[in-house]
């Protein structure tokens, strides 16, 4: 087994970790969601089931973009492939941000203080 063969399977467990974690955070969301549900009001619960799937979701996310880092630049670091990375990697910032924006009701930049 080569050296590009290891990391295209080093970056395939690392999106599958990251895939694992979206997963297990949602089915964890919907849990705590469920036990809150019926302790409280639908409307009490519905607030941190929202931060918590975001916040799996943004964990999940970071993960995917390592997976995608690790295969493209020690796989095949072609100029084409670092452009769809750099694509992918925008596109997947700025939807951090605004998951980020949702979990928090501020942007990552600004203090708590702030929002």
């Amino acid at each position: 087994m080569n050296f590009f063969t290891v990391m295209q399977y080093v970056g395939d467990g690392i999106d599958a970790f990251g895939v694992m974690i979206i997963i297990l955070g949602c089915i964890g969301a919907t849990a705590i969601f469920t036990r809150m549900s019926l302790r409280t009001s639908m409307g009490a619960a519905y607030t941190p089931y929202r931060q918590n799937v975001g916040r799996a979701i943004l964990l999940g996310l970071e993960f995917l973009v390592a997976g995608d880092i690790v295969r493209t630049v020690a796989v095949s670091p072609s100029l084409l492939n670092i452009a769809v990375l750099a694509g992918i990697i925008i596109i997947r910032t700025i939807l951090s941000m605004t998951l980020q924006l949702e979990v928090d009701g501020r942007w990552p930049w600004q203090n708590k203080l702030e929002s």
